[in-house]
C-alpha cells in the first residue's frame, strides 16, 4: 500500500519531468541556462497538475540556493522584505518560488520590482492564470514566461508505467483508458485516482475508477488540438455569421470546461479584428461581456456568452483595422525610420498648423512620404467615417 502517490513520483531532476518538452528537453534554452547554473526570473503558467511546481523544486535544488516556497494566498509584504534583508549581503542570493503568483496585489507585486531589477533574488512564479492579463507589466517585463501544456495520452501513460515502480498494481486496458482520458491532462489528478482505486484493490477495474470518478474532468479541454480547433471553429463561425454553429461551439466549449475570461477574451479579439469600425459597439459590448463573467463566472456567465457571441455574428463584417496595423508593422520592419516633419516635434513650434484655427482641418505634411495602409472597406459603419473624413477635408 502506498500514500501520497503524486508527491514518491514527483521528479528530482528535470530530466525525469514528464512533458513540457520546449522546457524540459535537453536542447532546450532553459535546460541549457539551467545547467549552465543560472535562470532568468520565470513565470511559469499553465493548468494543474503539469509540472509547474516540480519544475521549481528541481531549480532550486540544481542551483543549490538557499529556498523559498511561498503561497500568495496567504503571503505579506512583509515575507519578501525579510527574506531580501537576511540575504542581502550574502553572495547566494536567495531563490523565491511564489505558488498562485496571479492572486498577489498590485502593491506586493511593485514590492518585488526592486529586487527582480538588482538581482536580489531569483523570483520564480507559478499560475494557472495567463500573466498577460494578471500580472503588472513591470513584473512581466523582468521575467521570462514560460506555458505549460496539458500532459498528453502519452505522458499519462509514462506515468502509470512509473507507479508501478513505486506500487504493485494491476490495472485493465479499460481502466488504464479511463485513467487518462477522465484525468484531462492532469498529472496529480491522475495518481491521485490512481492511488485510491489501489488502496480499494491492487487490481484496478473500470467500475472501481468510476465509482471514485463518476464524470471525467473538464478543466478545458485535455487535447491541445480540439482545445484550438473548438475556439477557432466558433470563431470562424461567427466571422462567417453563421449564429447556430457558433453557439454550439460555444457549448462544447463550456462544456468541456473552458473558463469563460478565455471564450471572453477571444470575443474581444474577433471584435476589432473581424468587425472593427463597421460597427463599433461591437467592441463595447464585447469588453463589457469580458468584464461581466470574470465577475459573475458560470453557469451565469454562458448567457452573457452568448448574447455577445449573437451580436457579434449578426454584425457587419470588416478587417481593415486588421489589415492596416499589419501593413504598416510589416512596413516599419522592413523599410528605413521616416524622419518626423519638424513642424509635428514637441513642443509644437510656429510652423505647425493648429486644425482648429482652421474650421478643424487644414492641409499640412504629416509624413515625409505618402503610405497607404488603411483602406476603408465602406461597409457598416466605415461608410460613415469614409464620409465624416471627405467632408472635413472638403
Amino acid at each position: 500500500m502506498v500514500d501520497n502517490l503524486a508527491l514518491k513520483l514527483r521528479p528530482t531532476n528535470i530530466s525525469e519531468m514528464i512533458g513540457q518538452k520546449h522546457i524540459c528537453s535537453k536542447n532546450s534554452p532553459f535546460f541549457k541556462l539551467l545547467k549552465s547554473g543560472t535562470i532568468p526570473h520565470c513565470i511559469f503558467f499553465g493548468p494543474a497538475g503539469v509540472g509547474k511546481t516540480t519544475l521549481a523544486r528541481i531549480i532550486s535544488k540544481e542551483l543549490e540556493l538557499p529556498f523559498y516556497e511561498l503561497d500568495a494566498t496567504s503571503i505579506k509584504v512583509d515575507n519578501f522584505r525579510n527574506i531580501f534583508v537576511k540575504h542581502k549581503n550574502s553572495l547566494a542570493k536567495p531563490f523565491i518560488f511564489i505558488d498562485e503568483i496571479h492572486r498577489l496585489s498590485r502593491t506586493q507585486q511593485e514590492v518585488l520590482l526592486l529586487p527582480m531589477e538588482n538581482k536580489e533574488a531569483i523570483i520564480v512564479g507559478a499560475s494557472t492564470e495567463n500573466p498577460y492579463f494578471t500580472l503588472s507589466q513591470g513584473v512581466r517585463s523582468r521575467s521570462m514566461l514560460f506555458e505549460f501544456f496539458h500532459l498528453d495520452e502519452k505522458d499519462l501513460q509514462s506515468i502509470i508505467e512509473r507507479s508501478k515502480r513505486v506500487v504493485e498494481f494491476k490495472i485493465d486496458n479499460d481502466a488504464r483508458e479511463y485513467l487518462i482520458s477522465s484525468s484531462a491532462g492532469d498529472s496529480r489528478s491522475l495518481l491521485n485516482l490512481l492511488e485510491y482505486a489501489i488502496k480499494t484493490d491492487s487490481h484496478v477495474t473500470l467500475s472501481t475508477l468510476k465509482a471514485l470518478r463518476p464524470n471525467a474532468l473538464k478543466d478545458g479541454v485535455s487535447s491541445s488540438a480540439v482545445h484550438y480547433n473548438l475556439i477557432s471553429a466558433m470563431i470562424k463561425s461567427i466571422r462567417g455569421s453563421d449564429i447556430d454553429a457558433g453557439i454550439y461551439y460555444l457549448a462544447r466549449l463550456i462544456d468541456g470546461g473552458e473558463s469563460a475570461d478565455f471564450i471572453a477574451r477571444r470575443l474581444v479579439i474577433l471584435a476589432s479584428e473581424d468587425i472593427g469600425n463597421s460597427n463599433p459597439n461591437a467592441l463595447n459590448l464585447a469588453n463589457s461581456c469580458l468584464q461581466s463573467v470574470s465577475k459573475i463566472g458560470f453557469p451565469e456567465s454562458r448567457i452573457i456568452l452568448t448574447q455577445t457571441l449573437i451580436y457579434l455574428t449578426c454584425s457587419p463584417k470588416s478587417n481593415s483595422c486588421y489589415q492596416a496595423i499589419n501593413k504598416a508593422l510589416s512596413y516599419v520592419k522592413k523599410e528605413k525610420p521616416l524622419k518626423i516633419p519638424s513642424q509635428l516635434k514637441s513642443p509644437s513650434p510656429k510652423n505647425y498648423k493648429y486644425p482648429h484655427d482652421f474650421g478643424g482641418w487644414v492641409e499640412q505634411e504629416y509624413l515625409e512620404k505618402n503610405l497607404n495602409f488603411y483602406n476603408n472597406s465602406k461597409i457598416g459603419f466605415e461608410k460613415t467615417l469614409e464620409e465624416w473624413t471627405s467632408k472635413i477635408k472638403s
